[in-house]
């Protein structure tokens, strides 16, 4: 087993390579087997006899990627000890490996992240290859962890606390120039001298020791009773809470973790990260995250859902109509993985302004130092702006971005599509109107898809593919292609007003304006979004989105459900809508006015007439209730697109809802939520919050049904 886990090699200057190649894995990961194997790779090294050095390199493109997270995922309670006990022996191994007496080098000639990087911190020495795609870092916070391999111990003794801190925090990722400057690595080198210039590196240090293993060692940037660290410290869990809302226990954990382990000795730190880190790999909220946004985007990344009709397609030319922010974001989202752009308006003035913006955002790369003058030029150069629809003819793939009025999109995809060829794609980016209307204008339907992207483009990572009853399983693996060509993450759904992520949002903020219809504080409502872990509250996302938008929205669904003889129910918080519109005149922050005021100098503030005018005094319901009914919402109206088929997949509404309309991440998405929550326990809560708040929270009658909910949920 050894063997084939790590390679051992041993050369005439009585050096040791360890070669990391994990057997039938693409990666190599730190897993009991990995370390069984390392145990006794050591165990020979310390009975080798002049031994010069160690190199620790890997076989796979990758240096190490981590942790086995399937491993992690089944830690409970109830095997705690256990796993603490692995842990321990992992770190004792490190330990071993950096006090061999001998010099050790990390020659890390792939991307490292997790419990590879800490591998590589109990080395002496690090020298990366030159490479700007390859990643250092620690991101286990981001999966509700933190490094529990002796990364807290070791990078705070390295970098000192405060130049850690956004490396732990924040799990922020280091390209290998980045690295070096940081002080992570030693050297930046070609891929053809990094072995040859770790081994020489062995031979002129033979007597090297780690830094906090030396008499005269001192933590860089001092221990927190430093005076200036103190007072950081002071304000940090505040800094921290107001981050977090208290939803995410890691990064209080690793700051715990970091203090108080520069008060310790080396082996003492060790031992509280390991009690933090067994602490939170048994949370639920680390199950959550781990499930959704590691294995699950790993699944929907692999191709779950993409139809095998089709080999792989590369699209080389994208043509978009409408150069306003959604436009031009997607223009910019293109050219920056090598796709021509034909950026197309109205005038060539707008075109050229859509095309600015991409300029903007890679001058900010340019001063950031991660992005050189000549690559700007190269990208934009890919940005072609026009008036012309003819412009469009060579496109593989044309994409509208106007206005979302199903008259305008109609008239410009019809005048479209009579440029592009028989096989060329055409996708509409709307976020609500029906696909298989739209589809209605051109004369190739099969052709047709949506392709939702959510603002900004440069930013978001999700984009929601919606299938109209007549596109073919070609144009949806095509359509899929081109959104992992694009670095982005497809989920795709099936044609209904909203499709998935714009209905699942839109009864979160019109649940917010409803808790302000009742008579509650709009404060309150506020403050329960951000206790439930929502990034942005419900009433400032209306003002941001304007209420006119929302109010217009609801008319024209209301008009387009009539036509179809559907009633429609008119959601909580319309009166108040109305109101704001007619009656005040609060359009919303593009005006300045909504339910926030916008002064021209300082923060924002909820308007103080929403309480003159909204507010009940003898209304003031529990905090826990307000945060549940905004997380509930959203999970039922999540069930009920899996009931209308609107959406077949549980990873696809997980990723969906929190990486494209913020649903908490601690929950693990709007359904992951139900299946912690417990399903009877949701059932009778449902009930509760029907009972008080309205028939809107009822559990629909099938989540009882086991083979009905098996069927559409899988669980």
């Amino acid at each position: 087993m050894t063997a084939s886990v790590i390679q051992y090699r041993k050369d005439s200057d009585n050096i040791v390579t360890l070669i990391l190649d994990a057997p039938n894995q693409s990666a190599n990961l730190l897993d009991i087997h990995f370390q069984t194997s390392l145990s006794d790779i050591v165990d020979k090294i310390e009975q080798e006899t002049l031994l010069a050095g160690v190199v620790i390199t890997s076989a796979k493109s990758t240096f190490m990627a981590g942790a086995d997270l399937s491993m992690i995922l089944n830690i409970t309670q109830e095997n705690a000890e256990e796993f603490m006990a692995f842990v321990t022996q992992f770190k004792k191994v490190l330990r071993r490996l950096e006090t061999l007496k001998v010099p050790v080098v990390a020659a890390i000639n792939g991307t490292v992240l997790g419990g590879g990087l800490e591998l590589c911190l109990a080395c002496h020495a690090r020298f990366v290859v030159d490479d700007a795609r390859v990643q250092l870092g620690l991101p286990e916070v981001s999966l509700g962890l933190l490094p529990g391999g002796g990364g807290i111990v070791r990078l705070t003794r390295l970098l000192g606390l405060e130049k850690s801190a956004p490396l732990l925090l924040e799990g922020k990722k280091l390209n290998p120039q980045e690295a070096k400057q940081l002080g992570i690595v030693h050297e930046v080198i070609s891929a053809e001298e990094l072995l040859s210039r770790a081994k020489s590196w062995c031979l002129a240090n033979p007597h090297v020791q780690q830094p906090w293993d030396q008499k005269d060692f001192k933590i860089p940037g001092g221990v927190p009773s430093n005076p200036k660290l103190a007072q950081m410290i002071a304000v940090m869990p505040a800094m921290l809470i107001a981050k977090t809302k208290g939803c995410y226990p890691a990064p209080e954990a690793i700051m715990s973790a970091a203090v108080e382990g520069l008060q310790m000795d080396f082996e003492s730190a060790c031992l509280i990260e390991s009690r933090y880190f067994v602490q939170l790999v048994t949370s639920q909220v680390a199950k959550n995250m781990i499930n959704t946004l590691f294995f699950q985007i790993q699944e929907i990344n692999r191709g779950a859902g993409r139809p095998a009709v089709a080999e792989k397609w590369i699209v080389k030319k994208v043509g978009l109509l409408g150069a306003g922010m959604m436009g031009a974001g997607i223009a910019y989202a293109c050219a920056v993985r090598g796709i021509q752009v034909i950026l197309k308006d109205t005038s060539l003035e707008k075109s050229e302004f859509g095309k600015s913006y991409s300029e903007k955002l890679l001058a900010k790369k340019i001063s950031r130092g991660q992005m050189s003058i000549a690559q700007k030029d190269e990208i934009l150069a890919r940005i072609y702006p026009t008036d012309m629809m003819a412009d469009l003819s060579d496109c593989d793939l044309v994409v509208e971005a106007v206005f979302e009025d199903k008259k305008l999109k109609a008239e410009v995809s019809s005048v479209a599509e009579q440029q592009l060829s028989e096989n060329a794609i055409f996708a509409s980016n709307t976020s609500s109107l029906p696909i298989t209307g739209l589809a209605e204008a051109v004369t190739r339907p099969k052709n047709f898809i949506g392709l939702h992207f959510f603002s900004p483009v440069d930013k978001m990572p999700l984009v929601e593919i919606i299938c109209g009853q007549q596109t073919s399983m070609e144009t949806l693996a095509k359509a899929f292609d081109f959104v992992q060509q694009i670095k982005k993450t497809p989920i795709v759904v099936n044609d209904n007003r909203g499709f998935f992520t714009t209905r699942v949002i839109g009864t979160y903020l019109m649940e917010g304006v409803g808790m302000l219809e009742e008579g509650i504080h709009p404060a309150s409502i506020e403050r329960a979004a951000a206790k439930a872990g929502f990034p942005v509250g419900a009433l400032a996302i209306i003002d941001e989105l304007t209420l006119s938008l929302s109010q217009k929205v609801s008319m024209d669904t209301a008009r387009d459900l009539a036509a179809e003889g559907k009633l429609y129910h008119l959601p909580p918080g319309e009166s108040v809508l109305h109101r704001m519109l007619d009656e005040f005149k609060r359009l919303g922050k593009s005006t300045g006015a909504g339910f926030y005021e916008y002064p021209a100098q300082g923060k924002k503030y909820l308007w103080p007439g929403l309480v003159e005018h909204f507010v009940k005094a003898e209304v003031n319901p529990p905090l826990e209730d307000l945060i549940e009914r905004l997380l509930f919402i959203q999970t039922l109206e999540a069930l009920k697109c899996f009931d209308e088929g609107v959406i077949e997949s549980v990873a696809y509404a997980n990723v969906g809802s929190i990486m494209g309309i913020g649903y908490p991440a601690w929950t693990g998405g709007v359904m992951q939520y139900l299946r912690q929550y417990g399903l009877s326990e949701f059932i009778r809560r449902c009930a509760e919050l029907a009972g008080r708040y309205g028939a809107r929270f009822t559990a629909p009658a099938w989540l009882s049904d086991v083979s009905r909910r098996q069927a559409l949920l899988g669980f």
